[in-house]
C-alpha cells in the first residue's frame, strides 16, 4: 500500500471568493491559472515569492501568523508573472491553509499588513 502524504486542507475567506468572482469577469482563465498553485499547496508545498532562494513571508505579523504572497501568471494577458495575480495565503498548520485574498497586479501595486489583518479579523469573526 503506497504511503500517501495527507492532503492539506484549503479554506477560502469570503474576501478571496469575492475577489476571485470579480476577477473572473475580466479574466476568464483565472481559476485555471490559480489551480496549479492550489494543487502545490494541497501537497504541502508552501510556495511564495522568493528572494535569494528563500520564500518571503509578508512582514508585520511576527511569528504568530505565517503569511505568504505568491505570484500567479495571468494567461489572459501575455506578460510574465510580474503583471499577473498576487495570491495571499496563511499557513494555519502543516495541514491547513487559508487563502486570504487574490488581486491583479494591474489593479493595485501591493497589499498592506493592516488590510491582511482586517481580512483575518473578518474571517475569524465569521467562522468563530
Amino acid at each position: 500500500m503506497p504511503n500517501e502524504q495527507p492532503s492539506v486542507l484549503i479554506d477560502l475567506t469570503p474576501e478571496y471568493k469575492q475577489n476571485l468572482r470579480d476577477l473572473s469577469k475580466r479574466f476568464r482563465n483565472i481559476r485555471f491559472d490559480v489551480q496549479p498553485i492550489i494543487e502545490q499547496l494541497q501537497q504541502g508545498n508552501f510556495v511564495g515569492d522568493a528572494y535569494g532562494g528563500l520564500r518571503l513571508r509578508i512582514a508585520g505579523f511576527g511569528k504568530q501568523y505565517i503569511i505568504y504572497k505568491v505570484r500567479v501568471r495571468n494567461n489572459n494577458i501575455q506578460i510574465g508573472k510580474s503583471a499577473g495575480y498576487r495570491l495571499i495565503y496563511q499557513v494555519e498548520s502543516p495541514t491547513s491553509i487559508l487563502l486570504l485574498t487574490i488581486y491583479s497586479k494591474s489593479d493595485r501595486e501591493d497589499i498592506g499588513a493592516n488590510e491582511i489583518r482586517d481580512i483575518l479579523a473578518d474571517f475569524s469573526s465569521e467562522s468563530g
